[in-house]
């Protein structure tokens, strides 16, 4: 512990973020930069509990009290290693991670938790501009070969992990670029791309291969598959989005978030001119739906791209300001929170429920009818009811449905593949990363739903390590998580 009054010497704090009216006009991070010692101060607040529940609230058990007193005593070369012991990528979760370990901080019982999202990122940036990250090459090569479908961070977590352990690990990404959602989910202003790629560079250095526009079950068929590899990962994610089917769903202007945001981020790799992409918000009136993360990225994407006025509906009541008593610590907190792209502008309307779409005589889409609703439990189940006379029309030139995802696309690969589905739709596994066919196994999104990038990269090392098991008969790879493993909740 650096500082045994740390936390009673200095509040939270975290970098300020850009002006507004600047940031909106270009597609940088948000964040201005954090001076190294404001960050110490920072780390200081960490009382190295007894018993670290930040550790337990990560997935990937980071060992976080252990990098908070490394940078606190200007150690920086070491807490990267530590860091860099549990989490493949922490560029990508201190930028992305909404940061469970922050919500099970002992210190966030009744003061403001240690901003750990902050010191993890900017030890790994540190580092980098450092030149402290350099390719791991293995000791030794089994000339194993294992076939990673799917390059999100689960897929590269587990590929990185293999390369490692020897094997020589191929990645299938069916887009024309490596990252899965990283490179064509997440705007540019959350993580800017030279972040991904400078990992991927690292990744080729160890020797991991990457194939592009490569729709496995298509145009590499499974048989050819099974015949070139000895292991198959399947990290394609969740991909399938949950639709909104009522009346005037197949107007023009109505787009699920997946179809939008890639456009932005294609503008951004040079493939589109920014104000040419074929889906723009700008001088429009824009809905919306869900209040998400991935509504947040909707919202910050058509304030750069100049909409006219942006609603964004959420179904669920607006959260308290505070813990409720029936939510305590360490659970993760629902309360009110304002993202970057929530303080850019737009109009946030809780408690509503979209009944209808109403479309001009061309077919485009000119308004929305909504509903206030309440929750209720119905049958023994909450339910949303509307409230009476409380229906309201609005006008929109576009919609955006960003209301999660429900599970992987049964598409020609888990068809092929003959893998089992569970109750919800995503491919079965064992308490081994397996699935029903022998040698294929399954990480992330794929196997457990829609969830968190610190979730992905857990399961893609765990994943990695019950893999290098089946090839070898042991394994020395670290496995942090567990396919039943669920997040306080």
């Amino acid at each position: 512990m650096g500082d045994v009054r740390g936390f009673l010497k200095h509040d939270r704090k975290l970098p300020s973020r850009r002006p507004v009216p600047v940031r909106v006009l270009d597609w940088n991070e948000v964040y201005e930069e954090f001076p190294a010692g404001e960050l110490q101060a920072q780390a200081s607040r960490c009382m190295d509990c007894g018993i670290p529940f930040c550790n337990n609230g990560c997935p990937l058990g980071n060992i976080i009290p252990d990098w908070n007193d490394l940078v606190y005593r200007d150690r920086w070369k070491d807490a990267i290693e530590r860091l860099h012991a549990t989490n493949n990528f922490p560029e990508f979760t201190g930028r992305l991670c909404p940061a469970p370990c922050e919500a099970a901080c002992v210190l966030g019982i009744n003061q403001d938790p240690v901003t750990i999202k902050q010191v993890e990122v900017s030890i790994i940036d540190h580092a980098w501009s450092e030149g402290w990250v350099s390719a791991v090459r293995p000791a030794r090569l089994t000339e194993k070969r294992v076939a990673v479908i799917g390059s999100g961070p689960a897929g590269l977590a587990a590929a990185q992990q293999l390369t490692r352990a020897g094997h020589h690990v191929i990645v299938f990404e069916r887009a024309d670029r490596i990252g899965g959602l990283l490179r064509y989910g997440i705007p540019e202003f959350k993580m800017e791309k030279k972040v991904l790629d400078r990992r991927l560079a690292q990744m080729r250095a160890e020797g991991t291969e990457f194939r592009v526009n490569v729709d496995v079950g298509v145009d590499l068929t499974v048989e050819e598959l099974r015949d070139e590899f000895e292991a198959v990962v399947i990290a394609t994610g969740a991909t399938q989005a949950r639709d909104l089917p009522i009346t005037g769903r197949e107007l023009s202007g109505i787009h699920q978030a997946m179809e939008y945001l890639p456009f932005a981020n294609r503008a951004q790799e040079g493939d589109l001119e920014v104000d040419e992409v074929p889906i723009h918000a700008g001088g429009k009136k824009v809905v919306i739906i869900s209040g998400g993360d991935t509504g947040a990225d909707c919202l910050g994407t058509s304030h750069r791209q100049g909409a006219e006025v942006v609603h964004q509906f959420e179904i669920m009541p607006q959260p308290p300001e505070d813990r409720p008593s029936a939510n305590p610590w360490p659970t993760w907190p629902f309360v009110y929170r304002t993202s970057s792209a929530h303080e850019e502008g737009g109009e946030r309307v809780f408690a509503v429920n979209t009944t209808e779409f109403l479309g001009d005589d061309d077919g485009n889409v000119r308004a929305l009818r909504y509903v206030e609703v309440e929750q209720q439990m119905v049958d023994g189940r909450p339910s949303f009811v509307p409230v009476e006379g409380s229906e309201t029309e609005l006008e929109v030139d576009l919609v955006f449905l960003a209301m999660g995802f429900t599970g992987p696309e049964r598409n020609g690969l888990l068809d092929s593949l003959g893998v089992e589905l569970d109750e919800r739709g995503n491919v079965a596994r064992s308490d081994e990363w397996a699935a029903s066919e022998t040698g294929v196994f399954v990480a992330g999104d794929a196997g457990r739903g829609q969830s968190l990038i610190v979730w992905a990269i857990a399961e893609g090392r765990s994943c990695a390590a019950a893999v290098d098991k089946f090839l070898m008969g042991e394994t020395a790879l670290p496995s942090p998580v567990r396919p039943t493993d669920r997040p306080l909740a």
